[in-house]
């Protein structure tokens, strides 16, 4: 009691706070706003809990500069700076997430507390027509749409509680309350049309919510040596454009910041995000309708993958990238604000005639996980290595050039791998969302880390680390002259493992060959 009295004396709003976070879970890790500076607090009075094996990681991380175990849930990078400096943001969300403390967590949920905090160009135009939209990193994103008009997300009602008006008539709410299932969810059709749409016409997908970075200064090159595994030198230049997934783009900036400043390198890393929007255009129809908007020649030979050219769209300047995170052809198109609705507008009108569809996150989880691209912390965890996750050709280890963590990756392939990622399919239709038990000859030899419907291959598909329950190697041979099963809910069912993606395994559509 002498600690809180002393606590309270020399910060008096304590006396008056509970220790209750905005995602219920500690906050941990080096401060973003002061190196050296760590926090070990918010445990939602599970402190006895969780404070062995916190401290013990908190330790590490203190030493050697990060935790031992993934400890990504709690790092306190985990939230944006706009959100952790906004009241109405820390108050409404620590009320939810505190009052459904002991709900069940649906597969599909989303927070109905400090909404529309992030709001990209073209959110207004998606709401209009029928987006549900998801909550992520303060953003809101694309989920799927609702063919039944507007679902707009209204403001926090704190559930009717402290003399607050309960929101009636509450579409979104309705549509979420809907989605409280293991099964299938309602819409699996939906979600169907604007996969199969994709991968057999074109899908437009709003992915501004990625974080954009410019990486300048005479060092770096330097710079990206170190910090990328894969070799980024394709020209000579001292300028680099770093899109990020938008959940972890805080995560990213302050370890590219740690790493800038440790290592003494001459470099400006500068924040674009909220000044660009980003569309991606996708599907076999997606070189024909862009050609239409774009003043560029978009042949194999003038535009291949995995290039960028700064071209003209509907008179617009935007950075056109032909990637994909769905496994077709397509582009994606870097626009600046004020310019994002005209080209947007543009894509819409002069995809009409090709049967152009919205699609959402929710089916970019699905045909990712079909093509076998890999989602950060669910497939890839700080934990993970690279060689463990199937991304080897992802790192320049046939050059000489260092990076970080190369060291360990060739001790890792020298003495093998002990664990490995593997796709597994299973026939029946069932539902599957992560953390399914694998069983190899009926011993359990790891989990799920990801599951989802696949509708072009018309299966469940999961993904998961493999184990040898013997310590030993997980060789390719280990994986084929096994048996497996997976256990839902109690109830186990055969699966197929695959060391490739079952879809498209030779990459062709990609490349736009189409046979």
């Amino acid at each position: 009691m002498q600690h809180i009295d002393g606590a309270i004396n020399r910060v008096p709003v304590l006396e008056q706070t509970e220790s209750f976070t905005a995602d219920h879970k500690p906050l941990m890790g080096e401060a973003p706003e002061v190196r050296g500076f760590f926090l070990g607090c918010g445990f939602n009075s599970a402190g006895m809990m969780l404070g062995g094996g916190c401290g013990r990681e908190l330790a590490h991380w203190i030493i050697h500069g990060r935790p031992e175990k993934d400890m990504y849930g709690y790092d306190i990078r985990r939230f944006h700076n706009s959100l952790t400096d906004n009241q109405r943001w820390i108050r409404e969300r620590s009320h939810e997430s505190y009052a459904k403390n002991y709900s069940l967590v649906f597969p599909f949920d989303e927070p109905l507390a400090s909404r529309n905090m992030r709001k990209d160009p073209f959110h207004q135009a998606l709401l209009e027509q029928g987006c549900v939209f998801q909550e992520r990193h303060g953003w809101e994103r694309p989920g799927w749409f609702n063919k039944h008009g507007r679902a707009p997300v209204k403001n926090y009602d704190f559930y009717g509680a402290y003399e607050n008006k309960k929101n009636v008539n509450y579409k979104y709410s309705e549509l979420l309350s809907k989605e409280y299932t293991f099964d299938f969810p309602p819409h699996h059709d939906v979600i169907k049309n604007e996969c199969l749409s994709c991968r057999h016409g074109v899908a437009v997908f709003d992915m501004s919510y990625f974080g954009k970075f410019y990486l300048t200064g005479p060092d770096a090159k330097k710079a990206a040596d170190w910090l990328f595994t894969a070799d980024v030198n394709k020209k000579p230049g001292d300028a680099y454009y770093l899109a990020i997934g938008g959940a972890v783009a805080e995560h990213n900036w302050n370890h590219i910041r740690t790493v800038l400043q440790d290592q003494g390198f001459r470099c400006n890393l500068t924040d674009h995000s909220e000044d660009m929007g980003m569309i991606s255009i996708q599907g076999p129809k997606s070189r024909e309708l862009l050609q239409e908007v774009l003043d560029t020649d978009l042949s194999n030979e003038a535009f291949p993958f995995s290039t960028h050219k700064v071209v003209n769209a509907a008179g617009h300047k935007v950075r056109a990238m032909r990637l994909s995170f769905v496994g077709e052809l397509g582009w994606e198109l870097h626009i600046p604000r004020d310019s994002c609705l005209p080209v947007y507008h543009a894509l819409m009108a002069a995809g009409a005639k090709h049967g152009i569809i919205n699609s959402g996150y929710r089916a970019i989880d699905s045909l990712s996980i079909e093509k076998g691209y890999r989602h950060w912390h669910a497939d890839l965890r700080p934990d993970d290595t690279p060689l463990e996750a199937g991304l080897g050709f992802t790192c320049k280890l046939k050059s000489s050039i260092p990076f970080q963590g190369r060291d360990r990756l060739e001790k890792q392939k020298e003495e093998g791998l002990r664990r490995r990622i593997v796709c597994f399919t299973i026939d029946e239709k069932i539902p599957m969302f992560g953390l399914e038990a694998i069983f190899r000859n009926g011993v359990p030899v790891g989990h799920l880390r990801r599951a989802d419907y696949g509708f072009f291959i018309d299966k469940t598909i999961g993904y998961g680390y493999v184990r040898n329950p013997d310590g030993g190697v997980v060789s390719a041979d280990f994986i084929k002259s096994g048996d497996f099963t997976l256990e839902r809910m109690g109830v186990t069912y055969k699966a197929k493992a695959h060391l490739k993606t079952p879809f498209d395994p030779e990459n062709k559509r990609v490349k736009g060959i189409y046979a």
